[in-house]
């Protein structure tokens, strides 16, 4: 028979180890599956994708707006596959996984499946990010909803201030970018074709706004230079 001593005794004992467990659980909290590929996979990215246009800083604001676009339509969108695309949807634009016979997107569908399951993304989930993977470039048509945001994210993030920084930035940067002369080009054509590609309702919306400010950009690129290629 256990004396009252003896009981408190064993009360203590028990109280001590549970509280013990529970400071581990503390100093070492639980991380789940989701945040373990995300994690990963976003490392990947800020790692591997370095370039001022179509670099990791570039698939951040994809996401960012992708995400912004859907809340302002009031969609719904599965949030793991908006982050999974827009993090790696442009890997095929690097050197270590292009095709000199195929556009990035169709190259990156094909090799983004088992490096997806490599890094514990939801196989279920996985032909959803190919297919806004796929459709991601401003002149393919996108049907899924997460794919019609990460195509208009992608898109309008070629117009207004951060379109033209994107391409002046790879100004002469290497072979095959252009001249500065070609960027304002290039600008220009961005400010035709981009509407016609936007889809969402909230992505009009947004063209708008960008097409305005990257118009006045260029007004004033033009006013201060008769070349261009003097900047």
């Amino acid at each position: 028979m256990k004396t009252p001593m003896n009981l408190l005794a064993s009360t203590v004992a028990v109280f001590a180890a549970f509280s013990s467990q529970l400071g581990m659980a503390q100093d070492k909290p639980r991380v789940d599956a989701t945040e373990n590929w995300r994690v990963a996979t976003e490392s990947f990215s800020r790692d591997n994708f370095k370039h001022p246009a179509w670099g990791y800083g570039h698939s951040k604001r994809v996401y960012a707006l992708a995400k912004t676009l859907a809340r302002a339509d009031k969609a719904a969108v599965d949030d793991d596959v908006l982050f999974a695309a827009a993090m790696m949807h442009d890997i095929a634009a690097f050197p270590n996984w292009a095709s000199a016979d195929k556009d990035h997107a169709d190259k990156a569908v094909e090799i983004l499946p088992e490096m997806l399951r490599t890094n514990g993304f939801p196989n279920e989930k996985i032909p959803a990010v190919i297919e806004a993977v796929r459709t991601h470039m401003f002149d393919r048509k996108p049907a899924l909803p997460e794919a019609v945001y990460i195509h208009d994210a992608d898109t309008l993030d070629w117009l207004g201030a951060i379109g033209a920084y994107r391409l002046i930035a790879i100004v002469e940067t290497g072979e095959n970018q252009p001249d500065a002369k070609m960027a304002l080009g290039l600008l220009e054509q961005r400010l035709a074709q981009a509407p016609a590609g936007v889809v969402s309702h909230a992505g009009k919306r947004e063209l708008q706004k960008r097409r305005s400010s990257l118009k006045k950009i260029l007004t004033e690129l033009r006013a201060q230079s008769r070349s261009f290629e003097d900047l």
